[in-house]
């Protein structure tokens, strides 16, 4: 129906573009005063004087000019000359009518007048019965702008503009009224006014095939992509006709055959026709022909690799079903494992191309013969980057894992790609790569293609935390120049482009808590390797309220700074990497509850942490594929084995003074792509927190609290918050005495679906489910790893880069909590720059 919609556009064009040449025919004649000349004895004559009359708006001396008549030329009238004089000024689209008559005829002089008669000029327009976005959309599209000539051309074409514009998005019956007004504000000026009917939009009611005998309706219905009929259940796809869609989707279910098989399958005729509730039905016949198995597979022209592992690598063997789709992603491009091309252009074989080629067919039977062209290795010459508008060159060429000299490998174009997308800086969406090869020396130019985004982030939120809201507002810098801090002119609004991070953040909630924090990290220290350099401070001070000096004032201050330095690791392979981290902080009690006997005191925590990540996911914002390990231990000195205190004896302020622990953490995810932009993620984390003296137990600080939203940053107590979305917030903690102390082990599952609904880099949006498990025990005797709380639910992130990842979820716990009665059965929770 949109096919008939857009031809009888072309028909009316081409109607239009006739009455033209028709009408212009007839203006190639001229006369003088009421007498024409006569056409039988045409006569030569001197252009003796031009006028033009009609016009007040136009410089006549410019309309003669593009007439291409002047005074002086020796032209026959009548005759070719004042017909193209005509034509010229036709071509300007600026008239209505046009006419040439001779004024006077003096001797052999001819003295010619152009009277024309000017088209009115567009004064304003108006969209009627289009809503607010969509007359947004159509006005970037007409582009009408005042004092536009309005011509019957531009006024069709800004039509069909407006019909096609709802036509792709289902509106098939879509009528536009044009109305012409004269302004009496200004001179030879008019308005526009397109009425403009959209009409119910029209849905497929039914989607029927003929001829489909081996196959099923429900499989080549789930190959139509984009053209789907109407069902009560359908969220994600609406159902709607689109022509260049459906065309696509026609492509698609033949290919659903040729992938099992039918490669002969061809659609012999398609029918669209309207039904009475005004839906439409979409009928397609088939002719299937004959399934097809692949038989003998042979190779011609290698020399590199032998017969038997291309073979291997091809992985289809003898009796296999024909699959066009399958062959050329064993070929060239496989997205779940290697292919015959990979093999070769890994180990530079820039040049090499094969060639499958049908050699036999018998029956239903066919054997093939991959005739192959290795040619030569060929050698990077030289790599650039261009688009980085910010970023410094040598931040990108050290992510670069092609390097002058080497082979040509297609690994290292991906893999430097994802390197890329993992700055954050580039739209990994855009991000392109071109070789450029050069066959008579053997060698190609790599050129990298960046777009820059906006990298730096504010955080401004709100929370719970500590039975009051907590208000959070940070900076973060992720592409920040610390040498470029003195230099003129880099401050715009800092210093960028080095690649180093910069964040400075404080939460507080008045008089009760306020915490700062400090941390700077330089990606690659000394600019030759990987090994990243971190410093860290914060300080923070949680109370009753009281004012310091106060009776009856309860509080704890903490202070601590870190210094870390990692590298990343070539074994087990290259995802690998290491962190090595000196913490120390200190932890001043005054009249604060924290554990029972320990409300005053200055105790004191010196610890190392040594981390190793394994991190092979692409796009940080929405992964698709591939997983992140971490896995973490922290240690502290064993203070209570040369101290020589007795710790069951000792007061409490003395048994804490020096702070002694072990700390194990593991935290694992997996992605997997279902489909295009469907993804899944499961995951796990695991924690414990174990002590080196029996008699001490375990430390006060440093544990796990979980449920809820995970407030991330508010540690009061050093604590560690574990979000499990549905219940409250540290809810599932262990509690002696109805008083919260934290757990020293706690294990949480969980997994989510995600569907990305926007890639759009500026608000990058994906809507998910989850569910989720987990819990905390006081000691490792309590620890049961599968009796858990359950919990499920469904959310929303909102990925910009100025605020970096929102997220609103809806969760429903599973299971009753001892102690909260009247914890709700279902809650949301809101997140800013955090996973779950």
């Amino acid at each position: 129906m949109s096919r008939s919609v857009r031809k009888l556009g072309q028909i009316v064009l081409v109607a239009f573009s006739l009455l033209i040449l028709i009408s212009t025919a007839g203006f190639a004649q001229i006369s003088v005063g009421q007498d024409k000349l006569d056409y039988s004895a045409p006569k030569q004559y001197e252009v003796g004087g031009i006028t033009v009359s009609g016009t007040r708006y136009l410089d006549k001396k410019v309309l003669v000019l593009l007439s291409g008549l002047s005074v002086g030329e020796k032209i026959q009238v009548p005759g070719e000359a004042i017909t193209e004089a005509i034509h010229k000024l036709w071509d300007q689209g600026l008239f209505s009518d046009i006419d040439i008559s001779a004024t006077k005829i003096v001797d052999d002089k001819i003295f010619l007048d152009i009277k024309l008669q000017e088209r009115p000029r567009l004064s304003k327009y108006a969209l009627k019965g289009v809503k607010k976005g969509d007359a947004n959309d159509i006005r970037e599209s007409i582009r009408l702008i005042k004092g536009k000539v309005v011509t019957d051309n531009i006024i069709v074409s800004t039509e069909n503009i407006i019909k096609n514009h709802y036509i792709d998005k289902g509106f098939l019956n879509v009528t536009v009224e044009t109305i012409t007004e004269t302004d009496s504000t200004l001179p030879n000026s008019v308005i526009l006014k397109f009425n403009v009917d959209r009409k119910k939009k029209v849905k497929i009611g039914r989607i029927i095939f003929r001829g489909n005998e081996e196959v099923k309706k429900g499989k080549l219905v789930r190959a139509m992509k984009e053209t789907k009929q109407r069902t009560w259940w359908r969220v994600w796809k609406t159902s709607k006709f689109l022509d260049y869609e459906y065309e696509n989707d026609k492509k698609a279910v033949i290919a659903k055959y040729n992938q099992m098989g039918y490669r002969d399958a061809r659609i012999i005729s398609d029918t669209i026709y309207s039904n009475r509730d005004g839906s439409i039905n979409v009928e397609i016949n088939l002719e299937e022909g004959r399934k097809y198995y692949f038989r003998n597979i042979t190779w011609a022209g290698n020399t590199k690799y032998s017969s038997e592992l291309l073979g291997k690598v091809l992985g289809i063997k003898k009796g296999d079903v024909y699959d066009q789709a399958r062959l050329d992603a064993n070929l060239f491009m496989n997205p779940n494992g290697r292919d015959v091309s990979s093999l070769y252009l890994d180990d530079g074989y820039l040049f090499f191309n094969v060639e499958p080629v049908e050699v036999l067919v018998v029956n239903d039977s066919i054997d093939l013969e991959m005739r192959i062209r290795e040619g030569k290795q060929a050698t990077i010459n030289r790599v650039t980057v261009v688009g980085n508008t910010k970023t410094n060159d040598h931040v990108i060429m050290r992510e670069v894992r092609t390097k002058p000299g080497q082979l040509f490998s297609r690994a290292d174009i991906i893999r430097t790609q994802r390197e890329l997308s993992q700055l954050g800086y580039f739209n990994a969406e855009t991000l392109g790569v071109e070789p450029k090869p050069n066959p008579v020396d053997g060698t190609v130019d790599i050129v990298y293609t960046v777009e820059e985004k906006p990298s730096d982030q504010i955080e401004l939120s709100g929370g719970w935390g500590a039975g009051r809201i907590v208000g959070t507002l940070g900076v973060s810098f992720n592409n920040f120049s610390l040498r470029n801090m003195v230099k003129k002119g880099a401050w715009r609004p800092l210093p960028a482009g080095d690649g180093q991070r910069l964040s400075l953040r404080a939460q507080s909630n008045g008089l009760f808590f306020q915490s700062y924090n400090f941390s700077f990290m330089e990606p690659w220290l000394g600019g030759n390797k990987p090994n990243a350099f971190s410093v860290s401070a914060y300080h923070s001070v949680q109370s009753n309220g009281l004012q310091r000096g106060q009776e009856n004032r309860e509080a704890i201050r903490i202070t601590g700074v870190s210094v870390g330095l990692g590298s990343r690791l070539k074994w087990p392979d290259d995802f690998f990497s290491m962190q090595h981290e000196l913490n120390y902080q200190n932890y001043i009690l005054e009249n604060y509850p924290l554990i029972s006997g320990f409300n005053n005191g200055n105790s004191h925590t010196f610890s190392y942490r040594f981390t190793l990540t394994r991190n092979s996911i692409g796009d940080p914002i929405f992964p698709t594929y591939g997983s992140t390990l971490v896995a973490s231990v922290e240690l502290t000195p064993p203070f209570s084995a040369f101290t020589g205190i007795d710790y069951e004896t000792a007061e409490p302020s003395k048994k804490y003074q020096l702070i002694e622990y072990h700390k194990w953490k593991f935290d694992a995810k997996w992605y997997i792509s279902l489909a295009k932009n469907l993804v899944i993620e499961t995951k796990m984390q695991f924690g414990f927190l174990g002590s080196y003296n029996t008699q001490l137990g375990a430390a006060p600080f440093e544990r796990f609290y979980v449920g809820g939203d995970g407030l991330s940053g508010f540690g009061l107590d050093g604590r560690e918050i574990i979000a499990l979305r549905g219940y409250d917030n540290n809810s599932l903690t262990p509690a002696i005495n109805n008083r919260q102390v934290g757990g020293t082990i706690f294990t949480k599952y969980g997994a989510e679906v995600r569907y990305r609904v926007s890639p759009n880099p500026q608000a990058t949006v994906y809507i998910l489910a989850f569910a989720e498990a987990g819990n905390s025990y006081l000691t490792f005797n309590e620890y049961r790893p599968f009796q858990l709380r359950k919990s499920a639910g469904v959310g929303v992130r909102i990925f910009l880069p100025m605020f970096g990842l929102l997220g609103l979820d809806y969760g429903w716990r599973f299971d009753d909590v001892p102690g909260y009665p009247n914890m709700a059965p279902g809650q949301f929770h809101f997140s800013i720059g955090q996973q779950f």
